[in-house]
């Protein structure tokens, strides 16, 4: 593959001779691809992973365009944690080396307020921070950003996914709308669309690699005894054999989805049910857990899983085949998305053959029946999900951002901002992520410390 020299953009010289100086000569082709439209005043959407250079590519955009004689904040970059932001802040920095006088500041939820008011009188070209407490800087008045040029957001798809949109929303409601604006993410899920709508003017698409392939969902059949038990035991296999990191089991009544859930649980598995009879709290409860990735499997009905809009689901498994053909197709659309492969099992018995022949017909292809895989050792404990579920007794009524939260468990010998995941705020409660080594020291923290100057009680929700 070729590559292309920094050489070749119409950077500074001051730029271009410091990225001589520190070894960066090639750029990646996230840079590459963003840069030319970046330096051309665009807005541009970058979907790429970390490490793919995007943060060099929105740095010398921003410095390129700065003004170091007008000493106010002209670049605004949003990450959704205080590790990101120092690490975004460090190479600014690196690469800002051979232009004087530029001021980068730093300002994220953990860290004492008062002294970053204090920096902030003193002023700044270049802010660096998370959602919540640069929400809560502009709110207060203390950071005004009427002559900002360049608004980043990096790694959006993080930033919802801990629960930001508020936050986002009434920063970017208080920015000039002649701004430039840069979003880089790692997916592009449809709430990144919908922000990139709202935010964005006709913004460029920038892509590393081919992320939005139609998506290939590879379907297996597996004949099973018209028996509870043996469905319940097939099933069990084929996720010990997978080990998907998110299911959902499909069943076609509220007593199977109970049954298959509670076989689950009862084998080692992180199982919740989703069904009409939950009351909205369950129910609730049970769609973050999920989605937040500290349970693995979701046992529902189709009915239930209505607007269920999980992004990344490994696998769909059904527990019995939809009555409908559509149904079917519905149910296993819902693996694969995002360009990404999908997988979908279905059980089914001998007297249940006629369906797989109609869906075959239906869908145009050739459905054959395949051998279960080989027993497993059903007494080695079963993979589980990467996070943990924590519940805090205080919401919006209460006036709990998911900034509040985030600092609270981050602030002073609190736990890694990498550490947290999706955190979504209810009217009276809260959840939040955390991965599971870090759940008992992020449930002391929050015991033992203060939320907006208040004590709370939070536990670890189990099961």
């Amino acid at each position: 593959m070729s590559q292309t020299d920094f050489s070749t953009l119409k950077l500074q010289p001051a730029l271009l001779k410091n990225l001589q100086s520190i070894g960066y000569a090639h750029m990646t082709p996230i840079q590459a691809q963003s840069l030319p439209h970046i330096l051309a005043g665009r807005d541009v959407i970058g979907q790429g992973k970390t490490g793919s250079g995007k943060t060099a590519a929105f740095g010398l955009g921003l410095l390129q365009k700065l003004n170091v004689k007008r000493f106010h904040v002209q670049a605004l970059v949003l990450c959704p944690t205080r590790e990101l932001a120092d690490q975004v802040a460090k190479e600014i920095r690196k690469l800002a080396r051979t232009i004087h006088n530029i001021k980068v500041l730093t300002l994220c939820g953990g860290m004492p307020f008062g002294p970053q008011l204090g920096s902030l009188e003193h002023g700044a070209h270049i802010i660096v921070g998370t959602p919540g407490r640069i929400e809560e800087h502009v709110r207060k008045g203390a950071l005004k950003l009427d002559n900002l040029t360049l608004l980043v957001l990096d790694e959006a798809d993080r930033m919802l996914e801990m629960g930001f949109q508020e936050a986002l929303d009434a920063i970017i409601d208080q920015t000039p709308q002649t701004r430039q604006t840069l979003l880089f993410s790692a997916t592009f899920p449809r709430q990144i669309e919908s922000i990139a709508g709202r935010v964005m003017k006709t913004p460029v698409m920038v892509q590393v690699e081919a992320t939005h392939d139609s998506a290939v969902i590879t379907q297996h059949f597996y004949e099973v005894a018209d028996d509870t038990a043996d469905r319940q035991q097939a099933l069990r296999r084929l996720l010990r054999y997978y080990q998907p990191t998110s299911a959902v089991v499909f069943c076609n009544t509220k007593q199977d989805t109970r049954d298959v859930a509670d076989d689950l649980r009862e084998h080692g598995f992180s199982a919740l049910a989703l069904h009409g009879d939950l009351e909205q709290r369950e129910r609730d409860q049970s769609l973050v857990r999920f989605s937040n990735g500290s349970a693995s499997i979701l046992v529902a009905t189709d009915v239930a899983a209505r607007g269920l809009d999980i992004e990344a689901l490994d696998a769909v498994f059904n527990y019995h085949i939809a009555r409908d053909t559509e149904v079917h197709v519905h149910r296993i659309g819902r693996t694969g998305r995002a360009g990404s492969h999908g997988m979908a099992c279905s059980l089914y018995s001998a007297k249940e053959h006629f369906k797989v022949e109609r869906l075959a017909k239906f869908l145009d292809q050739s459905l054959t029946g395949e051998p279960l895989p080989e027993p497993s050792d059903e007494t080695q404990p079963v993979m589980q999900p990467a996070m943990a579920t924590l519940q805090i007794d205080s919401g919006k009524r209460q006036k709990i951002r998911p900034g509040d939260i985030l600092g609270a468990l981050t602030g002073g010998d609190g736990i890694r901002g990498d550490d947290v995941g999706k955190i979504t705020v209810f009217p009276n409660w809260a959840y939040v992520a955390v991965k599971r080594e870090a759940a008992a020291a992020a449930l002391k923290k929050l015991c033992n410390g203060k939320l907006k100057g208040r004590t709370i009680r939070a536990r670890r929700i189990r099961g």
